[in-house]
């Protein structure tokens, strides 16, 4: 280590600290190698877009003119804890960028002490009070800009860590709407159930009838009670993935598992669409995205200040005070003193840490650089896959709207041909069976339908994070 005092220069010390400042907004070591744009995306999606396909930006699930849906996602975003978690990451980020900001600025102290002693001499004994006062200044010269760039470095991790947040909000009311309509979806499939069970029975009945009469064989009410069986338990599935379902929303909006929650549910609507918006340049939206990009940022920065700590650190420290006896003269009393030093640090040998610490820091920029290319192109995966889900359940739903008309259509001949005795109770069983299950298919299909669509809304992001985070937590300036 080198120390140098100003006083012992030629040169006026205000002068030579004067061209050291100056020297110091213009000693970048490190040229970004961050480049505008990152990465190029595709303008169009190598899937069709159809109407009613693509949501806009807003906040998509009131679209669905659900009130309660509308309820639990706002309470969500309110009260849900991992969102809780986010909001207290952001604040240790604010936290770091003020510490590691806090090196650009000179660190000022005060110190003082008091004290009595008693000595002994030839004179005698006495007694003298001791009091000082000092304040002492230390303040390091960013020549190579290595506080610069780790302050930018941890101010990109605020605006990442923020990011985090939004995307956080996007991801939630995913997860809200998707639950709420399987829960809705469950309801359906039990209403279902019941009017199956009600319309078994009632063949059952018919069937016990002309067993009586003696028309039918007893092999056919014991296949109409197995049906009838067969319905009643699929009951207890529903009841138990509803639960789960219902469980499931209580904790993501902040509660213990309620079964009110479930009270309020309504069955699947049949038409549940998402208004057109527009194409791939809504990926822009996609908080995760953004915030990817602004860790790439600041493992950029963090290559300048680890090139930067290999070259000299320049510091100037100062000091200033005074002793007396008395309290009230001390800065008045003779025993001024004070000092001025520009002190300057070379590394010379540290086994290669700094070296390796440099080579570091560009392989994590590395590294991010390809997670910031996955996450682009997970980004349009996960929309062209909601695209083609929404096609296929679309096309599906259409199909078997058609196959439940045919299988009711087959139902009812089939039941009046058995009730006339022309066939025995094979085909009644047989078409019983396939038209639940064809009406249980579609319930499933649609929840689908509707699942793709939200997948492909929170695929897109949404300017609305922003605003909801606003709301819950406020705008701080940086």
């Amino acid at each position: 280590m080198i120390k140098v005092c100003i006083k012992s220069l030629n040169t006026p010390p205000f002068i030579v600290i004067l061209a050291l400042v100056t020297l110091a907004s213009g000693c970048a070591l490190h040229t970004s190698q961050l480049t505008e744009p990152v990465i190029d995306v595709p303008a169009i999606y190598s899937q069709t877009v159809t109407d009613n396909t693509l949501p806009e930006a807003g906040k998509w699930w009131e679209y669905f003119d659900d009130a309660q849906l509308n309820a639990l996602v706002e309470a969500g975003l309110r009260n849900n804890l991992d969102i809780q978690q986010a909001a207290e990451r952001i604040e240790q980020a604010r936290s770091l960028l003020t510490i590691t900001g806090s090196s650009r600025y000179p660190a000022l102290t005060i110190s003082g002490s008091g004290g009595r002693a008693r000595q002994s001499t030839t004179a005698g004994a006495f007694t003298q009070d001791t009091y000082s006062l000092s304040a002492a200044a230390s303040f390091e010269i960013d020549l190579w800009q290595k506080i610069r760039s780790r302050t930018d470095a941890a101010f990109y991790d605020v605006q990442a860590a923020e990011e985090n947040i939004k995307a956080l909000y996007i991801s939630i009311a995913a997860q809200i709407a998707d639950l709420y309509y399987l829960a809705s979806e469950q309801l359906s499939q039990l209403d279902l159930t019941d009017q199956t069970i009600t319309s078994f029975k009632d063949t059952l009945d018919r069937v016990e009838r002309r067993y009586r009469e003696g028309l039918v064989p007893a092999i056919d009410v014991y296949q109409s009670r197995q049906n009838l069986a067969s319905a009643r338990a699929q009951r207890p599935l529903f009841e138990s993935q509803l639960a789960v379902a219902v469980n499931a929303l209580s904790v993501l909006t902040g509660r213990f598992p309620d079964k009110e929650i479930g009270h309020h549910i309504t069955s699947l609507q049949e038409n549940l669409s998402l208004p057109q918006g527009l194409p791939s340049e809504l990926l822009l939206n996609r908080p995760d995205l953004q915030a990817a990009l602004f860790r790439l940022r600041a493992s950029d920065e963090r290559i300048g200040a680890a090139i930067a700590d290999r070259f000299p650190s320049f510091n100037l420290i100062g000091t200033y005070g005074g002793s007396s006896s008395e309290l009230h003269s001390i800065l008045d009393s003779p025993n001024i003193f004070w000092n001025l030093l520009l002190q300057a640090a070379q590394p010379l040998f540290d086994a290669g840490r700094r070296k390796a610490e440099v080579e570091r820091t560009k392989s994590v920029f590395r590294e991010n650089l390809a997670a910031y290319h996955k996450t682009v192109l997970t980004a349009f995966q996960e929309v062209e896959d909601a695209l083609v889900k929404i096609a296929s359940s679309e096309e599906r739903v259409t199909m078997l709207k058609e196959t439940v008309a045919a299988s009711d259509s087959a139902l009812r001949l089939a039941l009046n041909r058995y009730m006339q005795g022309l066939t025995d109770y094979l085909p009644v069983l047989t078409e019983q069976l396939r038209n639940a299950t064809v009406k249980s298919n579609i319930l499933s299909v649609r929840r689908q339908l509707v699942s793709g669509r939200i997948e492909l809304a929170r695929a897109l992001g949404g300017e609305w994070a922003q605003a909801a985070y606003k709301i819950n937590f406020g705008e701080k300036d940086l």
